[in-house]
């Protein structure tokens, strides 16, 4: 008899949490879900360890030679007669007598802990001996395996006792439990990576130094290292070992949530290698681990930079532009986890892109290109493509992207877009195009003279455009502004530096950035085009408005960069001189 079956059984779902869906129901949203490594809904913390087997025929023991079918009227009959066997009455005798007495619930306290660690070194280690000895003969150490397979799954209902993680670190079971991750029997280790999954959940009520006090014993017991072992000899194609490579993500997502920890995370030489692998297998259907894979790496890659650069290494931004360009045209079907694998993809593009190295293998790998054609054809991909191309362009090192962009024709496709009608969010990605056209390319270049005429076209279309949606975010940020300075006058000088930060975040939500951003650009065609210059003066007399306006929102802007701003000083140096023209 092989051991390992011992604890295989098909998954169920039953838990309104993130769950590992089976294959059964792929299109089911998952949130990771207090289940068995088999899937089952967990009540108790324990289950059976082995399955009845199949009947071949009724159940129940073999009925006597004289048994004949008894009336159903008969009140008389087997269950009042002679039926019952004497010890199940005896039993439901028992039962009956006792039914209604208060059992005492266990009480879980450091007391609890210490009887918990000691039973389960001892499980740990008897089940280690057996193993040893009786290496050749399962059968010698089955149960000893099913007792500590029902000890780990005992261990979730620590979850519902954070208070308890301290007392559990100190006593030193967390380094046992991890190093069962790499127990001989990949289910005793798939239980552990449930239990750890649960423990580290989001949903758990822990406060934040009770979390950290397991987790970072967890980390010190090198958590990763084993995790990324179990990937490697896990099999999806096996049910229980594809909730195993489910759960795994789900505690990479967990302990992810701390910088530092997401950090040591990307250091494992494995992790990245198998997530970039695991999300360009081919597959039918997008899998929810498969997904799950993408949302991971997105996560990290939000992280930190270090992680981001590390990727980079690894020629991600060519591989997930490979996957992308299959939703060129293509949309995924609505609420599926394709459509979220896809999104969370063009989310670790945009994180990619954010570092100078990430623009440089973007323009190589020709996601300028690609952007381009889901903006013409895509309707999925084309407000991400978008997205994308704001931050490719963006920043210090964004030049290289903007003249990509001029170079592939771009500048039709993005100032004819801008002219018809846009959503708020997709507005701001073209003023940040904009802005950054204006300020990177070259002075007197082919690319900037190009950019310049595409605001000149058909009467000055684009700056009349320009100004509408100056005076709509202006509307929106001048009432919150006045609101702010009546309440300024309540507050004295400490209080208001105290305030100052909320303030201004006020004024970003009600549209400041977007407003800034217009100025920046408005302040541009000023300097560079005599032609703009008239037009965006006569445009601002209509309403008595002035260049004073513009002078006012970059004055605010230069004042308020700050020096660990990246390219600080050549930001404040673009204004300074732009401020010159007003």
């Amino acid at each position: 008899m092989n051991v390992d079956e011992l604890f295989k059984k098909p998954t169920s779902s039953g838990s309104a949490k993130r769950k590992f869906e089976p294959l059964s129901d792929p299109n089911e949203v998952y949130k990771s879900a207090k289940l068995d490594s088999d899937g089952e809904a967990r009540s108790n913390g324990k289950a059976a360890m082995v399955e009845d087997e199949e009947d071949d025929g009724e159940a129940g023991p073999e009925l006597p030679p004289d048994f004949e079918e008894e009336d159903p009227d008969d009140e008389e009959g087997r269950f009042f007669g002679g039926g019952m066997e004497q010890k199940t009455a005896q039993a439901m005798e028992y039962i009956d007598e006792n039914e209604g007495e208060d059992i005492a619930p266990e009480k879980f306290d450091a007391a609890w802990v210490r009887r918990f660690a000691l039973n389960f070194e001892r499980k740990i280690s008897k089940n280690a001996e057996l193993r040893a000895k009786f290496e050749s003969d399962p059968k010698k150490f089955m149960a000893s395996e099913a007792d500590l397979d029902n000890e780990i799954k005992g261990l979730s209902i620590l979850s519902e006792h954070p208070d308890l993680y301290e007392e559990f670190a100190k006593m030193g079971c967390v380094g046992s439990l991890i190093s069962l991750l790499s127990h001989e029997n990949a289910d005793i280790a798939i239980d552990v990576i449930q239990v750890i999954s649960e423990l580290t959940d989001e949903d758990v009520e822990a406060e934040q130094e009770q979390w950290n006090a397991l987790v970072n014993a967890m980390m010190d017991a090198d958590l990763i290292e084993l995790l990324t072992q179990n990937l490697s000899r896990l099999d999806e194609a096996s049910e229980t070992d594809r909730a195993g490579v489910y759960y795994v993500l789900s505690v990479l997502e967990n302990v992810a949530s701390q910088t530092s920890h997401a950090e040591a995370i990307a250091l494992d030489a494995a992790v990245l290698p198998w997530v970039l692998s695991r999300i360009q297998q081919k597959e039918a259907v997008v899998s929810q681990n498969k997904q799950y894979a993408a949302e991971v790496l997105a996560i990290l890659l939000q992280s930190s930079s270090s992680n981001r650069k590390k990727f980079i290494e690894l020629d991600g931004i060519d591989l997930i532009l490979q996957i992308l360009s299959s939703y060129r045209k293509r949309d995924p079907a609505k609420d599926s986890d394709e459509e979220e694998f896809a999104e969370n993809l063009f989310d670790s593009l945009i994180c990619l892109v954010e570092e100078d190295s990430g623009k440089i293998k973007f323009v190589e790998a020709e996601g300028i290109e690609l952007a381009l054609i889901m903006l013409k054809e895509g309707k999925f991909s084309k407000p991400r493509a978008l997205r994308v191309l704001d931050h490719a362009l963006g920043g210090v090192g964004g030049a290289p992207a903007c003249e990509r962009l001029v170079e592939a024709a771009g500048l039709k496709t993005v100032f004819g877009m801008f002219l018809k009608k846009q959503e708020g969010q997709a507005i701001e990605h073209f003023l940040g195009i904009f802005a950054s056209l204006l300020r990177l390319l070259p002075g007197g270049s082919a690319p900037r003279i190009r950019t310049l005429a595409k605001f000149m076209e058909k009467d000055y279309a684009r700056i009349e455009k320009l100004i509408t949606l100056r005076r709509e975010y202006a509307a929106r940020v001048t009432p919150v502004e006045q609101a702010i300075a009546k309440e300024r006058r309540t507050f004295d000088e400490e209080e208001q530096k105290l305030m100052a930060g909320e303030w201004l975040s006020r004024r970003f939500d009600a549209g400041l950035f977007s407003l800034q951003t217009i100025d920046l650009i408005l302040a541009w065609l000023l300097a560079e085009d005599d032609g703009a210059q008239k037009k965006i003066v006569s445009l601002l007399a209509d309403r008595d408005e002035d260049l004073s306006l513009i002078r006012s929102t970059l004055q605010e802007q230069l004042e308020g960069v700050g020096e660990e701003e990246p390219g600080h000083q050549d930001f404040k140096d673009m204004l300074t001189t732009l401020l010159q023209f007003l």
